[in-house]
């Protein structure tokens, strides 16, 4: 059964109930933890990103391509549509000569509130607007490495499509034909894991000692140190996936519909959670809760995330009208 996560309240009165799943788990895959079912089923969306990333990076793109960090960075990541953003897009498409109208990924304009109104102002949507255009670029330029066909990228039995999938199953140690597929808002493949197989793969993304094979060790420390290295280019200011991958300890990344995964590096834990309604504001508040019942050393990090993530609802004049907490209370094993 589901938990409550989060409850939101205004005039003193319940107006939402989040509810939805945690695990935790630690070396070795084991449970270490969880809330509702650990075992839950979720389409990772989003999350996955730092995991559809290796394939590319083992394979050498970032040499073949002289790839920067930032830019590598971008590859995971669900940006906002930050000028620095676009800088870098147009940056890797000019390094492996593919343009925007390649990928699949549909116009868009940034998700950026101030970026937005300026692209409004301008030339109005484009590819690189999309919050996944990184990771599109990312796996056509392996494409284009391998010799495989450019057009098809986004098939399921494309060649780079079956080996992401292949690499997702390692790292969550899960046989390939269990995990379920279906196609995400960007059009490309998307996969459905227990939360303990997602919590198992970013423990190894924070862990990569904990990865047998060499090739993706080495990988997974290139993509995980471009994270670390530019949070910014991860997700933008003031967002919770840049909040956190400040902080070396910490490697993270959210996926739409309310997924969420971290992993650390110290305790050697990989997290993964979903909020059942598929809501993200409340995610700020259940990682600092899960932080904080962990006895989470870091109080910088603790501190950055009460300050942006406080738990008050504002009106839209800036008037405090009611507030939001963690009420759910992990099971350590």
């Amino acid at each position: 059964m589901e938990t409550v996560l989060v409850r939101e309240y205004r005039a003193h009165l319940i107006e939402c109930i989040h509810s939805g799943h945690i695990a935790i788990v630690g070396e070795e895959g084991k449970l270490k933890g969880y809330a509702g079912d650990p075992g839950f089923v979720s389409f990772t969306r989003s999350a996955a990103k730092p995991l559809q990333a290796i394939p590319g990076i083992r394979g050498g793109i970032a040499e073949k391509y002289n790839l920067t960090q930032a830019e590598i960075a971008l590859m995971t990541a669900s940006h906002r549509g930050e000028s620095y953003h676009i800088s870098a897009l147009e940056s890797i498409s000019s390094k492996i000569g593919i343009g925007e109208g390649s990928m699949v990924c549909a116009t868009s304009y940034p998700l950026d509130d101030n970026s937005r109104e300026q692209a409004i102002r301008g030339l109005g949507k484009r590819k690189f607007y999309h919050n996944c255009s990184g990771k599109h670029l990312g796996i056509l330029s392996y494409s284009q490495l391998k010799g495989f066909p450019l057009k098809e990228y986004a098939e399921r039995d494309h060649p780079v499509q079956r080996e992401i999938i292949n690499t997702i199953a390692y790292m969550a140690g899960v046989a390939p034909e269990t995990i379920g597929l279906g196609t995400d808002g960007c059009g490309l493949p998307v996969f459905a894991l227990p939360l303990t197989a997602l919590a198992g793969a970013y423990l190894k993304l924070a862990c990569p000692h904990l990865i047998g094979d060499m090739a993706t060790r080495q990988a997974v420390e290139t993509i995980t140190s471009a994270m670390n290295t530019h949070p910014e280019m991860v997700a933008g200011h003031g967002r919770l996936d840049s909040i956190l991958l400040e902080d070396n300890n910490i490697v993270a990344k959210g996926g739409f519909k309310g997924v969420y995964c971290f992993g650390l590096r110290r305790e050697r834990l990989g997290i993964a959670f979903k909020v059942l309604d598929g809501s993200e504001e409340e995610w700020g508040l259940i990682v600092h809760s899960i932080l904080k019942q962990i006895n989470y050393g870091n109080e910088n990090t603790l501190s950055k995330l009460n300050d942006a993530f406080s738990g008050d609802i504002f009106n839209d004049g800036g008037t405090k009208v009611g507030y939001a907490g963690a009420e759910f209370k992990l099971e350590i094993i």
